[in-house]
């Protein structure tokens, strides 16, 4: 992380406000903290889509606009995006497909958190059980970001990072933040 990053106070509304300048004319879609469980709603009967993220957590509002990021048009029909989840409390075998799932979004999520300054931490999200992140799964992780660093963001993925640039790290931009070779070390997982 850059001295900047340290100076600049992680406010969940400028992040709701940053989205939601990007997206909600152009994609219908806003964004929306204080929900007790993240969840993804389709546009309905003239309302926009929902990103919901937990409480006013800035990590949990990262990862719920990855996941809108990585889903296709046909997902962003359905609640939830139609993904398969099995709550805290998961057998190993369920934490496997859930590392599998998770991969993408977790790397994204990485890019959106460097974009902002903001430290990136990998979930396993079973606490119940004490699992943590596997090797495996750090590894899956540190894959799909090196893919996106040398293919380039999608579309929207890239217009956020953008703006979360503009907001926390001016003067940078996307193609600076992925060349960054300080910025994503797979030791840093």
């Amino acid at each position: 992380m850059t001295a900047f990053a340290h100076q600049v106070t992680h406010n969940c509304h400028a992040l709701v406000r940053i989205f939601n300048s990007c997206f909600e004319e152009s994609e219908s879609t806003c964004l929306t903290g204080g929900a007790s469980e993240p969840l993804y709603t389709p546009a309905d009967q003239g309302q926009p889509a929902c990103i919901y993220f937990s409480h006013d957590y800035f990590a949990s509002a990262l990862h719920e606009v990855a996941h809108w990021c990585v889903a296709g048009p046909a997902r962003r029909k359905l609640e939830d995006y139609g993904y398969w989840y099995a709550p805290d409390g998961r057998s190993a075998s369920q934490q496997a497909e859930f590392e599998r799932v998770e991969a993408r979004p977790q790397a994204l999520e990485w890019v959106f958190s460097a974009a902002a300054g903001y430290r990136f931490r990998v979930s396993a999200d079973n606490l119940n059980l004490g699992l943590g992140p596997s090797d495996d799964f750090k590894d899956a992780i540190f894959s799909q970001l090196q893919g996106l660093r040398e293919h380039g963001l999608a579309p929207r993925a890239a217009r956020f990072t953008q703006g979360l640039l503009s907001f926390y790290r001016p003067g940078l931009d996307v193609a600076q933040l992925l060349g960054g070779g300080d910025t994503f070390k797979r030791d840093a997982l």
